[in-house]
């Protein structure tokens, strides 16, 4: 992993789409199916790993670094037949996959609550903290925002996730089954845009 002595990860991401960019040539060039029933797969079980992995320590924050990663996806998405006349966000919804963005909001959540319910106990003990209050609204287990001077702590994966937490819906966050908070935070960020 790359990250500057200011913990930007640019350079990371820079790394990160040239070897996903070139996974994604060697397909293209190996496989003579556009078919989605093949490259969706390929792309998914080669390419994709590679824009994910340890992205809870290296998620870029700068506008500049998401689209180079999802300039990745985007390629991807159009190399099959009959995708490439659609926009971006209907081959996505044709093919029911997630920007990248979204799939890194997801990982976030699904490890924000292995963290919460105890999965990790050592390391997770006191990462979050739980924000007591009688309020009806919401999901019934809100956690505490902190407040930092540096935005460089703002983007820290315990000070990031509060504010998406506190905002999913009282069935997912009740979920007694990580499979089936899976399911239901899917379907909460499927309605978003």
């Amino acid at each position: 992993m790359l990250v500057y002595e200011k913990l930007h990860v640019a350079w990371q991401c820079v790394v990160t789409a040239q070897k996903a960019n070139c996974l994604l040539g060697s397909i293209k060039s190996s496989v003579a199916s556009r078919l989605r029933e093949v490259i969706l797969p390929l792309y998914s079980a080669l390419v994709r790993p590679h824009l994910e992995s340890c992205i809870q320590l290296w998620r870029p924050w700068h506008k500049k670094d998401m689209d180079l990663l999802e300039r990745v996806q985007r390629r991807a998405t159009k190399m099959m037949r009959e995708m490439e006349q659609l926009f971006y966000e209907e081959r996505l919804r044709e093919l029911e996959l997630f920007s990248l963005e979204k799939r890194r909001l997801r990982g976030h959540l699904i490890a924000a609550l292995q963290y919460l319910k105890g999965a990790y106990k050592k390391a997770g003990e006191r990462l979050f903290m739980r924000a007591w209050s009688n309020r009806t609204r919401g999901n019934g287990f809100k956690l505490k925002e902190g407040r930092f001077r540096s935005d460089t702590r703002k983007k820290f994966f315990t000070v990031r996730m509060v504010g998406h937490w506190n905002l999913l819906p009282r069935e997912a966050v009740d979920a007694p089954f990580l499979e089936m908070f899976k399911a239901r935070l899917d379907g909460a960020l499927s309605n978003l845009v």
